[in-house]
């Protein structure tokens, strides 16, 4: 179910970008994240949730999707009664970001998913599919986590996405279930060398990235630390 999930969630992301002229259309404002729109967002959505007695202006989606994803702000509830317009750096106005709720429980805050991570991964799957929906395996990192042979699927050079918060260029890993995500374990190793919180084993420390920083890490998998306060894939 979370597997065909986001498979689907994934093509329609990619035939969205495309029918927006993604990646064509690479004007700058929609590709910042900018802090006076996410501002404008959060007191929107604060707005519609006061006068709708707590209800929260998002999109239904499948409970077992990832959860950074899981619930896309509906602007359409939103403009033009709580803000005269869609950010421009919305996917829906052409931008890369979808805009989500993150702790809708508590304190529902305004996040932004980069889209051109979504982007990525479909170039991988579309890869894997031409290979008999098969990924040869280069390397073991963890259990059920593996690094795959970017050049036996006819890669160039290792397919990566830039980060949001460090501006390196990440990997990505499969699933033995051919699930392709954003390995996020360099970002977090240096993150954790700043954090000055109690972090436990066992405990998703994704949270570390995007709690003072407005893009959430979508399509990763969750990560923990080890003995040595490093971060390593939370293996069931």
């Amino acid at each position: 179910m979370k597997k065909t999930a986001m498979i689907m969630m994934l093509l329609l992301v990619g035939g969205f970008l495309t029918a927006c002229g993604y990646p064509q259309n690479e004007r700058a404002e929609n590709q910042i994240p900018y802090e006076d729109q996410l501002i404008t967002v959060q007191n929107a959505v604060n707005q519609y949730r006061d006068a709708t007695g707590g209800l929260l202006p998002i999109k239904t989606r499948d409970m077992d999707i990832d959860q950074y994803i899981k619930y896309p702000v509906d602007f359409s509830k939103l403009v033009p009664t709580y803000t005269a317009e869609i950010p421009t750096n919305a996917f829906e106005t052409g931008g890369v970001f979808q805009y989500v709720l993150m702790d809708v429980e508590e304190n529902p805050t305004v996040k932004l998913v980069d889209l051109q991570a979504a982007e990525a991964i479909r170039s991988v799957n579309v890869r894997k599919s031409a290979n008999g929906g098969q990924a040869p395996i280069a390397e073991i990192l963890s259990d059920n986590v593996y690094k795959f042979n970017h050049e036996a699927m006819g890669f160039s050079e290792e397919p990566t996405v830039v980060s949001p918060y460090s501006g390196r260029n990440l990997p990505m890993v499969i699933t033995g279930n051919g699930d392709v995500y954003i390995d996020y374990a360099m970002d977090l190793f240096t993150a954790l060398q700043e954090y000055k919180g109690e972090l436990k084993p066992g405990q998703d420390i994704r949270f570390i990235l995007y709690e003072d920083n407005p893009v959430v890490p979508a399509y990763s998998l969750p990560y923990t630390v080890d003995e040595n306060n490093e971060p390593i894939f939370l293996t069931e």
